[in-house]
């Protein structure tokens, strides 16, 4: 009779074991022994599905033995896992062997998110070897260099000439690039410090509906993501054109060490430009970062860095000048512009699990960063003596840390993804100035001096219901600033504060139409911040002005080889005032409307053969200005990028990329056009063994272009009266260079 009972104690046990479902837990790997974030685990059984976190852990609920898995990653070969009572009860730790990319394996519902799978791809294929390159990455985003290489570049999105990022948000690693209050710009974002082979990732999004993002994310966001660690180490060396040189060096210091990793990089450029004064140009790069992951799968990432640069610069010509012959495209009107700028970052990031449905994300950082520029926009305009150059200069520390708590749950049957994060950033910028100066060495006047210290703090929550195809996503954000000021030039010590707090609602939905078509449609509320100096003297004004945004898109796969993504699009912007820090004045121009359709194609021709385009179609006006006075001066109307990619065919890779832009107005009445222009570049390598040999060629068709172009009213020293005309730097003509690299 014991015997009996103990038999049909066993087989109960059986039946329970085998009978009901159960969560299983595990982490994805690479054949590098390295997690892989964004890897799709789907029970085909009964169609449960989980995505990968930035560890590489996974959980997922409703599992039986027998019970099929399919875990794949785009790039990766898809593997099979059948349940057993082993993966049942203990971690399961799956390998994933890395593969050529084919367009075809890649299937939408699979995607934790297309676009930024589409960006791993493009950065797959075609890897950049500049920080300019990074930012092009970005579809529609249109960037132009004018002080000689040194400078941020000008960005250009969704109909906005953003200056150097006032309406975009970058971030590096969770850590921000935007400086706010920054003495030449407000949201002043100089990428230069990212050593671009170190990039791993590319996340980015347009529009302002992300909880998580807030100052400055009003066109869009784009977040760099560096690499964990090197699979090879690598020396190169490249050669080219206007005495232009790039040595790097990125060395594993590690090696095969189980569960942690740490490398280092070095980056050194030179370049004189085709500038018939030179321009001097050198920049070196410093990168560190070390990745621990300790048995329970949290993980501490500690990064450092640090860069300086100096450059001499032709600056902006007016255009009359060469038409008359008195300076070639490449000449100057004042060349002792120029500058020097630095940037030191400590950035901590920590991952961890709380329990299998709560996990935290935490980075800290700490940047300092130096800068100083000279310009000369209007050269004899206001002092027809010793002419109208000024300098700008900052000396920055900036503390902050950002949070995120993610929690997975459900409602009845529904799943839903809650989040919930924190946000701080102190800014402190003493003695920033602008002031009159004569040939970089005299200083004729201070026309601002002060110290400025400006407090975000900032609060989100997000929830994500997934009812089947359809997924729900509503959000808050709370952003409070603390803006301080102490006038240095006043007589008296006078410190100006002043108080600003906004609430920013958004809410997204996400419908998977067909296994092959994606739709959304997203709406938020966005800001920018303006300049401490303006917030403290127009307490009254809107100095947080909202972006109120509306997005209907959708990524389709017509077929296998073929995704499209596309996009209608509106924003409503309350004011855009800034403070222009050539200047030192307020420039309020009320309220903007812009619109436009987006669309993006990539086309995989075969296994080695890569296609892709993206074109902006955009309209943007002001509000409060008469028909034909309203345009927005510099707003890009139609771009087109993109180009033909060959990836690993017999040892050769490279491509023909071009990118457009068409003509557009650069004043408010449409009078002055800045001109468009086509430019194609071309670049080959060739791998044999561990050596690579490559060849790139800028403008490849010698098409004479503008890299960047402004309506300015100025005055030569010769001249009785101003002129408003177009100003330009000339973009590089056709130049080369040859490089080699090897790895080991």
């Amino acid at each position: 009779m014991n015997y009996r009972k103990y038999f049909l104690l066993v087989i109960v046990l059986f039946f329970v074991n085998t009978g009901f479902a159960q969560r299983i837990k595990g982490v994805v790997i690479n054949d590098d022994n390295q997690p892989l974030e964004a890897a799709y685990i789907y029970n085909i059984n009964n169609d449960t599905h989980a995505h990968t976190s930035t560890n590489g852990v996974f959980v997922l609920d409703d599992n039986k033995i027998g019970d099929s898995l399919k875990v794949g990653l785009f790039g990766y070969k898809t593997k099979i896992i059948v349940l057993s009572e082993t993966e049942l009860t203990n971690d399961i730790r799956i390998e994933l062997e890395d593969k050529i990319f084919e367009l075809k394996e890649m299937h939408l519902t699979e995607q934790l998110n297309a676009l930024s799978t589409i960006s791993r791809l493009d950065l797959s294929i075609d890897p950049v070897n500049s920080s300019q390159e990074i930012l092009r990455k970005v579809p529609g985003l249109i960037i132009g260099q004018h002080a000689g290489g040194g400078k941020a570049e000008q960005l250009f999105l969704r109909g906005f000439d953003i200056d150097h990022g006032t309406d975009v948000a970058i971030s590096v690693d969770g850590m921000p690039v935007n400086m706010v209050s920054h003495a030449h710009g407000q949201g002043y974002s100089d990428l230069h410090f990212v050593i671009a082979e170190t990039v791993n990732k590319i996340d980015f999004g347009k529009g302002s509906y992300y909880a998580n993002k807030g100052d400055f994310n009003t066109a869009g966001y784009v977040d760099f993501s560096t690499k964990d660690y090197l699979a090879e180490s690598e020396i190169s060396l490249s050669i080219g054109q206007f005495n232009s040189l790039r040595t790097l060096g990125m060395f594993d210091l590690l090696g095969d060490s189980k569960n942690e990793n740490a490398y280092v990089a070095i980056e050194y450029l030179e370049n004189d430009g085709p500038f018939e004064s030179p321009q001097n140009f050198n920049r070196l790069n410093l990168f560190g970062k070390y990745t621990h992951i300790s048995p329970l799968n949290n993980k501490l990432s500690l990064t450092v860095s640090h860069f300086t640069s100096r450059w001499d610069a032709s600056g902006q010509i007016p255009q009359r000048e060469v038409d008359n012959g008195n300076i070639s495209r490449f000449g100057a009107i004042d060349d002792t512009e120029g500058g020097n700028t630095q940037r030191t970052n400590l950035n901590v990031e920590y991952s961890k699990y709380i329990n299998d449905n709560t996990r935290l994300k935490t980075n800290l950082f700490y940047t300092h960063s130096a800068f100083e520029l000279f310009s000369n926009f209007t050269f004899f305009l206001e002092d027809p003596v010793n002419g109208d150059q000024i300098k700008q200069v900052e000396d920055r520390d900036i503390f902050g840390l950002n949070s995120t708590l993610i929690h997975d749950t459900y409602l009845g049957a529904t799943p839903v993804k809650l989040s919930a994060g924190i946000g701080l950033r102190n800014d402190v910028a003493n003695d920033t100035e602008l002031s009159k100066t004569l040939n970089r060495t005299t200083t004729l006047e201070q026309v601002k001096l002060g110290d400025i210290n400006q407090t975000n703090a900032n609060i989100f929550v997000n929830a994500e219901f997934e009812f089947g195809k359809l997924t729900f996503a509503p959000a808050l954000r709370l952003e409070h600033f603390k803006f301080l000021y102490n006038d240095k030039l006043q007589t008296e010590y006078t410190s100006l504060s002043e108080d600003k707090t906004i609430l920013l609602p958004k809410l997204n939905f996400f419908y998977d139409a067909k296994e092959n078509l994606q739709l959304y449609l997203k709406s938020g509320i966005g800001f920018h911040s303006n300049d401490t100096r303006v917030v403290v003297s127009n307490a009254n004004e809107n100095v947080l002005p909202k972006a109120y945004s509306l997005d209907f898109g959708n990524i389709w796969k017509p077929t296998p080889k073929l995704v499209v993504n596309s996009a209608l699009w509106y924003l409503f912007l309350e004011q855009e005032f800034v403070y222009v820090g050539d200047a030192g004045i307020v420039e309020p121009s009320g309220e903007t409307r812009r619109y436009g359709l987006d669309l993006g194609l990539r086309y995989q021709l075969n296994n080695y053969l890569f296609l892709d385009t993206d074109a902006t179609l955009t309209k943007a006006r002001s509000i409060e200005e008469a028909a034909g006075e309203d345009y927005i001066p510099l707003a890009p109307d139609f771009t087109l990028a993109g180009g033909l990619t060959v990836n690993k065919y017999k040892g050769f890779s490279g491509g023909l990329r071009f990118r457009y832009i068409d003509d557009r107005p650069a004043n408010e009445d449409n009078s002055i056009v800045a001109e468009g222009y086509f430019v194609s570049d071309f670049n080959v390598n060739y791998t044999i063994n561990k050596l690579t040999f490559g060849i790139a060629i800028e403008n490849l068709f010698d098409t004479e272009w503008n890299e960047t172009q402004f309506a300015t009213t100025s005055r030569l020293q010769n001249e009785t009266v101003a002129v408003e005309e177009i100003h330009f730097t000339p973009g590089t003509p056709f130049s080369g260079k040859v490089s080699v690299s090897y790895k080991f």
